[in-house]
């Protein structure tokens, strides 16, 4: 059974997602939809067979689409997957899915009222040293504290400084800190533990209307978590998670490729598993499996954990008063 697809943007995440899953053997890129003609043509020429759309109604009532992967502005997510899956087509949105709660319940009740999947794109929860973390957090004994950050200096945070503000720095297009880099962090908590009982979050505001740099602290009955995202600066730390018995330490949230954990005694056990494939290629294959085996929502990259992570991100946006205009 193949799954034909078409893709939503002409960006390099939409290049890397094509890629990856042109790795399954059921996966094949059958449309591109860009807004204007020449982009997705310079875009669909590297890739043989696909047809070119700058009206998505059209490209969505051809035909020629099963499912649709959507990696336009964030801004944009809802309005997009809306009109998939109002056509009946399945949808995987890249994060964060939404730029806010009430776009993200409408974007799930129109997947229901459709019978289609809808997914959020959260490569790192399906990746396989992903498994081994959930597979041995008991080891670790009453866990205490989840630490996690995704910071790194953005290639247009120059040209901003320069006076350019590029859609990564401008809150018309739902960007900012938080919502590209944080989520990747906060995803992943979710998933693990759950929705926090408290969120606060303090962040820098940047001239332009959205974030730079912040953290968050949230409040769990038996333990907090701590996050730290940024676009104006690097980290090199690790994460962990610490427990009584021991600390697991996971190089990288965003894509975690090692594992080990630090016992107390001093003895560390090395549980890292060998990664076949590119990162995006592990939610190609869930999309792929769910859509096959009929079923319309993930247990991994489920509906309430996007939608946890969706409230927590728009509870830590109104501390630090990022608004964007979807939120009126």
């Amino acid at each position: 059974m193949t799954i034909r697809f078409g893709v939503i943007g002409t960006n390099w995440i939409t290049d890397r997602f094509i890629q990856a899953g042109l790795e399954n053997e059921e996966f094949i890129l059958t449309a591109v939809y860009s807004r204007t003609e020449e982009k997705g043509r310079d875009f669909a020429a590297k890739y043989a067979g696909a047809s070119i759309y700058t009206n998505l109604e059209e490209m969505v009532a051809s035909g020629e689409v099963d499912a649709v992967y959507i990696a336009s502005p964030n801004s944009m997510h809802a309005e997009h997957a809306l009109v998939c899956m109002n056509h009946g087509k399945h949808v995987i949105c890249e994060k964060p899915a939404a730029s806010n709660s009430a776009e993200l319940r409408a974007m799930i009740e129109a997947a229901r009222d459709n019978d289609v999947l809808f997914m959020e794109a959260m490569k790192s929860t399906f990746m396989p040293n992903f498994g081994v973390i959930q597979d041995n957090l008991y080891k670790l004994g009453q866990v205490r504290r989840y630490f996690a950050g995704y910071c790194q200096y953005s290639s247009r945070y120059d040209a901003y400084r320069q006076g350019t503000v590029l859609n990564a720095f401008n809150p018309a297009f739902s960007n900012g800190s938080l919502m590209d880099l944080g989520i990747y962090c906060l995803y992943p908590m979710v998933a693990l533990f759950g929705k926090p009982e408290s969120v606060r979050a303090v962040g820098l505001m940047l001239a332009s209307g959205v974030d730079g740099e912040g953290s968050i602290v949230m409040r769990y009955p038996d333990m907090d978590a701590v996050v730290m995202h940024s676009k104006i600066a690097d980290s090199y730390l690790p994460a962990e998670i610490q427990g009584e018995n021991g600390t697991m330490v996971i190089d990288k949230i965003n894509q975690p490729y090692q594992v080990k954990i630090h016992y107390r005694d001093g003895t560390v056990e090395e549980l890292t598993l060998p990664q076949v494939f590119e990162p995006m290629y592990y939610e190609v294959e869930e999309f792929i499996r769910l859509i096959r085996s009929g079923q319309r929502e993930s247990s991994v990259n489920s509906h309430a954990n996007s939608l946890a992570v969706a409230e927590v991100m728009e509870e830590a946006r109104a501390q630090i008063g990022l608004r964007y205009a979807s939120d009126l």
